[in-house]
């Protein structure tokens, strides 16, 4: 029987960056495309256990566990605080996906209100004992590698990652994954790299380092400064999966990569969207509007362009949009 622990080290010592989950954004289509940048490991988006458990056929859980070929094994992340329940659905996802789940990775940082007011996401961190039993009960039902992420505390007064990874490591978590910011900081402010390089000399099992990772620089650096295991890329890769090659190209071989041209990001865009509408319908093209925006930001005439496209009532007018845009760019590049 395989070892987990040796697996998630494995699987990270294979590629030591990856797509951290990202509600609303990291769906299947996006994660394939970030595996074939040169993501060494992708994550769900955050799945609700209890939703799971009296709702299993929802299509709102269901798509979020549809994996795309390219990027298996994923890691499926689950959030919850009921330990049996958690435990339970941990145990179904593993039994119904099988090899093409790398990983059940538990949430204890989600600092959304309406998360932490059900004593889930990062509220576990003012409750290591109930954390740690999650853990445990996961631990005792699958053979996948059961990883935490959370962040560096409730509060400024309440830093306790150190603690907090030791206890989740003590109760059977194959790595951890720490987000150098407190709850309350939500997203603001600064991460704390620190915290994560204290996490990371506290405990044995692998440390992946999330926050502030926007460009291949700060991949590397957060390596070097903190020595984690892994580094993990989120809002870092909201229209820019090219970080992940950039970052690659860099750590192996000293390498930078020159950034996506114009059309490059257009091109991905409608590779995008044509891969998000075969995932989830026609019906659904309006989630690809903020990735178009977030892919086209800073090329010439994005702003009139995001506005458009925020109003195109359908796929193929988005798609219309997007090929216009692209002859406009040719036209404006041969003057």
């Amino acid at each position: 029987m395989n070892n987990p622990a040796t697996d998630i080290r494995a699987l990270l010592a294979a590629g030591n960056v990856v797509l951290g989950p990202m509600a609303g954004i990291t769906e299947a289509p996006f994660r394939a495309i970030c595996k074939r940048m040169g993501a060494g490991l992708t994550f769900t988006e955050m799945v609700s256990a209890t939703g799971l458990h009296y709702n299993p056929d929802s299509r709102v859980s269901r798509s979020l566990l549809t994996f795309a070929a390219e990027e298996v094994p994923c890691a499926v992340q689950l959030f919850g605080a009921n330990p049996a329940i958690m435990a339970e659905q941990a145990a179904g996802i593993v039994e119904r996906y099988g090899a093409d789940v790398a990983a059940i990775d538990i949430n204890m940082g989600c600092p959304v209100t309406k998360v932490v007011a059900k004593g889930e996401g990062s509220a576990l961190m003012r409750e290591p004992a109930l954390a740690a039993e999650v853990v445990s009960a996961i631990v005792s039902a699958v053979r996948v590698p059961v990883t935490v992420k959370f962040r560096s505390g409730w509060d400024a007064e309440s830093v306790n990652a150190v603690e907090f990874a030791r206890a989740m490591e003590a109760a059977g978590a194959s790595a951890v994954t720490v987000h150098g910011r407190t709850r309350d900081q939500f997203y603001h402010g600064k991460a704390d790299w620190d915290v994560i390089a204290s996490v990371k000399a506290a405990v044995d099992v692998p440390v992946i380092g999330s926050g502030d990772i926007f460009s291949a620089d700060d991949v590397v650096a957060m390596l070097e400064r903190t020595g984690v295991d892994a580094v993990m890329v989120a809002r870092g890769a909201q229209g820019n999966p090219w970080i992940f090659a950039q970052a690659r190209a860099l750590i192996d071989a000293g390498e930078r990569l020159a950034p996506p041209t114009a059309f490059e990001r257009i091109d991905i865009a409608l590779e995008h969207a044509a891969a998000l509408v075969a995932f989830a319908g026609e019906e659904r093209f309006a989630r690809m509007r903020k990735h178009v925006g977030w892919y086209i930001s800073g090329v010439p005439g994005a702003t009139y362009v995001r506005a458009r496209v925020n109003e195109a009532p359908t796929y193929a007018d988005l798609v219309a949009l997007l090929a216009e845009y692209r002859e406009w760019l040719g036209s404006r590049r041969a003057e």
